[in-house]
C-alpha cells in the first residue's frame, strides 16, 4: 500500500488526469443526440441550392437550344421592327447574318444614346467626342460648323428633352460594310446667342421638335465593333 502512494506514483497519476482533461476539452463529450456526419452536411448542401444557379441546362442540346432562342427572338425582333416592310426586314436580316453582334432592338438603343450624344457634343463643341462617333466627312462638317460658331463668337444654349419617335428606314450588306438607317424625331430646347448675348436662332423657353435620317456604318470584319455616323440629313 504505502509503495503504491509512493512519490513518483502519484506524479505518474496527476500528469494522466492532467492530460484527460486536456482531451475532453477538446474532443467534447457525447450526449448521444450527435446527428449523424451526413445530417451535419446538410446545411451546407441547402447553403449550396441556394447560390448556385446551373447556366445551361444538362445534355449536349444546350448550345442548340440557345441557338433556335436566339434565332426566334432575332426574327421576332425583324418583324416588329420592319413594321411589315419586307425589304426593311430582309436588309435587317441581311445585316445580322454576318454581323452576329447585331440585332435589331440593341442596335436601336445604342442608335438613342449616339444621337444624344452627338447633338449635344455638337451644340458644345465637343470635338473630341465627336471624332470617335463620326467618319472623317461627317466630322469635318460638323467641325466647320462649330469653327464658324466660335469665330462670330456664337454659343449654344442646348437642352436634349427625349425622342420620341425612333424607327428604321433601311439596312443594307454591300459587300464590305453593313448599313443602318435610323429615322430620329427628337424633342430639344437650343438658342443660339451672339458675343452680346443676343438670341441668333432658336428660343431657350420653348421645346423644338426636330427630325434627321441618320446612317451608321460599321465593318463586319473589323475587330472594332463601334458603329459610326456617315451621313446625316433633315427630314421635311
Amino acid at each position: 500500500m504505502d509503495e503504491f502512494f509512493d512519490l513518483p506514483t502519484l506524479i505518474v497519476i496527476g500528469v494522466a488526469v492532467v492530460i484527460l482533461f486536456r482531451l475532453r476539452s477538446v474532443l467534447g463529450t457525447r450526449t448521444g443526440t450527435e446527428r449523424p456526419p451526413l445530417e451535419r452536411r446538410k446545411p451546407d448542401a441547402a447553403k449550396s441550392d441556394d447560390t448556385v444557379v446551373p447556366l445551361r441546362p444538362q445534355g449536349t442540346a444546350a448550345p442548340e437550344l440557345d441557338d433556335e432562342r436566339r434565332a426566334r427572338k432575332l426574327e421576332a425582333e425583324i418583324e416588329q421592327f420592319s413594321r411589315g416592310n419586307e425589304g426593311l426586314a430582309a436588309g435587317l436580316k441581311a445585316v445580322a447574318e454576318v454581323d452576329p453582334t447585331f440585332t435589331p432592338k440593341s442596335f436601336l438603343d445604342g442608335a438613342k444614346q449616339a444621337y444624344e450624344m452627338i447633338v449635344t457634343a455638337f451644340a458644345a463643341g465637343d470635338r473630341n467626342t465627336l471624332k470617335n462617333l463620326l467618319e472623317k466627312e461627317v466630322f469635318d462638317g460638323f467641325q466647320r460648323a462649330i469653327a464658324d460658331r466660335e469665330a462670330a463668337g456664337q454659343t449654344v444654349d442646348f437642352t436634349f428633352v427625349g425622342l420620341p419617335k425612333v424607327e428604321y428606314a433601311d439596312a443594307e450588306y454591300d459587300r464590305k460594310n453593313v448599313l443602318v438607317t435610323i429615322r430620329f424625331h427628337a424633342e430639344v430646347v437650343s438658342a443660339t446667342r451672339d458675343k452680346d448675348g443676343n438670341l441668333v436662332e432658336g428660343n431657350a423657353d420653348q421645346v423644338q421638335s426636330i427630325a434627321d435620317e441618320w446612317t451608321f456604318v460599321r465593318n463586319p470584319k473589323s475587330r472594332d465593333p463601334n458603329w459610326k455616323l456617315v451621313t446625316t440629313s433633315p427630314l421635311d
